[in-house]
């Protein structure tokens, strides 16, 4: 699941099948955040115990979405790559929202739309409000941010898009190292620069090498924090001043 495969020639029962148990599905939702997690986080957050937890890890293991880590004596697990996070962002795009049982959890899931992380980057509201004003600093350019259903030829909601090419331009090269990213320096086996159509705003958000360094940079400089909640990130005050003062960026979360 993490490797390139013509659709015709994968196994796709394979890889659903292995998603398909509630545990499963919960354990990898945790993973989304881009995090390697021990499997006594990951037991809490599934809800089931650890033995049970080691059995759902061994099927993932062998399904190929998640790898492990080895940390001493200790193994911590993380999924395979940025292809896993996505496709399991297009699943939670067509598939029906878990019944909200207590306060607790429709706060959460607010929260998932206002900030949240989609593999190593930022998503939600977030998330498309900084690809827009990147857009519209000039800092980034070749589309407008948006999802065009009636024109989309293989862009699809929650997932990664291919119909827009965006490019970074020399001054947003600029702007970035200014802001501490060098656009430059990133890994090279990774695209610089791709976008998810976001499934819950429904508009582009950036991904790909360049949207994970800005990301690792918000964090860096305390703009953001993780929640409590898994996937939940929250803007600070200072970085909500710092986003408008920087690119421009305004948005409610």
């Amino acid at each position: 699941m993490a490797t390139t495969t013509d659709a015709r020639d994968a196994d796709i029962a394979r890889a659903a099948a292995a998603i398909a148990d509630p545990s499963r599905a919960r354990v990898l939702q945790a993973l989304l955040e881009g995090r390697a997690l021990p499997a006594s986080v990951l037991a809490t957050e599934a809800g089931v115990s650890a033995s049970t937890v080691s059995g759902h890890l061994a099927k993932l293991l062998e399904a190929g979405v998640v790898r492990v880590e080895p940390h001493g004596r200790h193994r911590y697990y993380r999924l395979t790559g940025p292809a896993v996070g996505e496709a399991l962002e297009a699943l939670a795009r067509i598939a029906p929202p878990l019944p909200v049982t207590s306060l607790r959890q429709s706060t959460h899931a607010h929260a998932l739309r206002r900030a949240r992380t989609c593999y190593d980057h930022v998503a939600g509201a977030l998330g498309v409000a900084l690809m827009a004003a990147l857009l519209e600093r000039g800092v980034l350019e070749g589309g407008d941010g948006r999802f065009h259903p009636g024109a989309a030829e293989s862009d699809r909601l929650s997932a990664p898009g291919n119909d827009t090419t965006y490019r970074l331009t020399d001054q947003g090269r600029a702007e970035l190292a200014a802001f501490g990213v060098d656009a430059d320096g990133l890994p090279a086996r990774r695209p610089l620069i791709r976008y998810c159509v976001d499934w819950t705003e429904q508009r582009h958000h950036l991904a790909g090498a360049l949207g994970a360094a800005l990301t690792d940079r918000l964090f860096a400089l305390d703009w953001i924090r993780r929640g409590s909640r898994r996937r939940v990130i929250h803007l600070t005050d200072a970085g909500r001043t710092g986003l408008e003062r920087t690119f421009g960026v305004v948005v409610d979360v």
